[in-house]
């Protein structure tokens, strides 16, 4: 994977950089792939059924609207998307679980750690344009996570 840093260098304005900080709880440390996209607040059923669905090297980009309340994406979850073939998750908002969620062969960058679980109603959309701070992600756009922040970019970027 071409470093994010370099992305922004050869690519400039074509590239967003979702303004972090986001940490990387799992065991990759880097994450590319193309967006699928949840928005929600406070409630993981939608996560639970995207990951639950085969990957295909994709990304789950979950717009959380940066809530800290609770945690999205535990132990489980992050189990369950290896298992299934995910690239990788983004989180606006927290995890939990954080020792097993490095355990994970997959990459997960998210805001922080709660230790509350999230609320099970079924609440939040799927597959639909999300915006993390000020950038619309929408579901097949190409999506870089690394140790320097994460991107994304709606056109075909050679990475």
């Amino acid at each position: 994977m071409t470093p994010t840093a370099d992305l922004c260098d050869k690519y400039g304005e074509a590239i967003k950089v979702i303004p972090g900080p986001f940490i990387s709880y799992g065991g990759k440390q880097t994450i590319n792939g193309e967006a699928v996209t949840i928005d929600l607040e406070d409630d993981n059923s939608l996560v639970r059924e995207a990951l639950e669905g085969e990957g295909k090297g994709r990304v789950l980009v979950v717009a959380g609207k940066g809530s800290i309340r609770c945690a999205l994406v535990g132990g489980n979850l992050g189990s369950l998307a290896s298992q299934n073939g995910w690239g990788g998750i983004v989180i606006d908002g927290c995890v939990r679980d954080a020792e097993e969620l490095s355990t994970c062969q997959i990459g997960i960058y998210a805001r922080g750690t709660c230790p509350r679980r999230s609320e099970k109603q079924g609440k939040g959309s799927r597959n639909v344009s999300v915006e993390i701070s000020d950038v619309t992600i929408s579901p097949g756009m190409k999506i870089w996570a690394d140790a320097d922040g994460v991107v994304v970019a709606d056109q075909n970027i050679d990475s």
